[in-house]
């Protein structure tokens, strides 16, 4: 299996990192002029006060360059349109989300009705595009037999299960955005991870494209989002990178990969979930508090040990990822 990463990939990360990094002292400023302040969940950790204010709706210093740099390169590369569109289709509706919470100065946005369904409109749109796309189809590659076992996938049964997969991945990574660099640094390692992985075919290289210019604007706003963050993606940011990896993993057509190299997304939407079953059936809380960083961080952990503690993790479920694939770099 040849793997080869060419100049434009090299250029599409290093284009939109630049890109991300001279947008940051240009965006940020704006977005303290019109008082675009984060709000904090008055149940949270008391670190997390002092968070109150923080420029919020950050996602666009690297969602700016993501679309700069796409456009250069879709004259040459076509293919990267469609991922570019479903990543700011969910993009709007975390901007929707964060422009109400800002108005209104609280932490509620969208109800959760009114969010669902701007994530289910996104994700049935992609997933009628994929399964009627000749060029693409409903094939799945198996868990642990290699990139070439595939199965094709009755219609009926593909549209709703990508629709569930691209709504549950966007959701998780929103659940993921909430410690100073998490959702930013995870994505950096899950977009390498998908990077690397669709250099193996020709057919994945627009995927392999926009996943290099996505890891370049997760790297160029980790920048001002490293802890103490001086911005923060909002969920502007973190539906657009939910977009990514997804619309990603389901053209490459292993969505099932979400749950290996994407644990850390998977785990934080589980916690949620199990909090709510458990409180609602018991009475009583399994974790201190719902995503699992934030337990950890009730429990004593720094924020910074956090972060390191899930990038680690992340990168180990990325080798794993490869192993499952059955990849070999030698």
């Amino acid at each position: 299996m040849e793997f080869i990463l060419k100049s434009t990939e090299v250029a599409a990360f290093a284009g939109t990192f630049v890109l991300a990094v001279i947008a940051g002292p240009v965006i940020i400023p704006i977005l303290k002029k019109l008082k675009f302040g984060q709000t904090v969940r008055d149940d949270g950790p008391a670190t997390h006060l002092k968070k109150m204010g923080i420029p919020t709706i950050g996602g666009l210093i690297f969602i700016i360059p993501m679309i700069i740099i796409s456009l250069i390169l879709a004259p040459k590369h076509p293919g990267i349109i469609p991922i570019l569109l479903v990543s700011l289709g969910y993009s709007v509706v975390g901007f929707i989300d964060d422009m109400i919470k800002v108005l209104r100065k609280n932490k509620d946005g969208l109800n959760p009705k009114q969010k669902s369904f701007g994530l289910f409109l996104v994700s049935a749109v992609f997933a009628f595009y994929m399964a009627y796309n000749p060029d693409l189809g409903t094939g799945m590659i198996l868990p642990f037999l290699g990139i070439d076992a595939v199965v094709e996938l009755p219609v009926w049964l593909y549209i709703p299960l990508i629709i569930i997969v691209m709504y549950l991945i966007t959701n998780s990574v929103n659940m993921t955005d909430g410690v100073d660099g998490l959702a930013a640094g995870v994505t950096l390692i899950v977009a390498v991870f998908f990077t690397i992985v669709a250099m193996a075919r020709p057919e994945w290289e627009n995927v392999k494209l926009f996943c290099a210019i996505t890891a370049g604007g997760c790297l160029g706003f980790l920048v001002f989002n490293i802890y103490p963050a001086k911005v923060i993606m909002g969920d502007t940011g973190s539906l657009a990178l939910g977009g990514v990896v997804g619309a990603a993993a389901v053209i490459m057509k292993m969505p099932w990969m979400l749950l290996v190299a994407g644990a850390i997304y998977a785990v934080e939407s589980l916690s949620v979930f199990i909090q709510v079953v458990s409180f609602r059936l018991r009475g009583k809380r399994v974790f201190k508090m719902a995503p699992i960083h934030h337990h950890f961080e009730l429990s004593g952990w720094k924020e910074t040990k956090v972060v390191r503690v899930f990038w680690l993790i992340t990168i180990v479920l990325c080798f794993i990822g490869f192993a499952t694939l059955r990849f070999s770099f030698f």
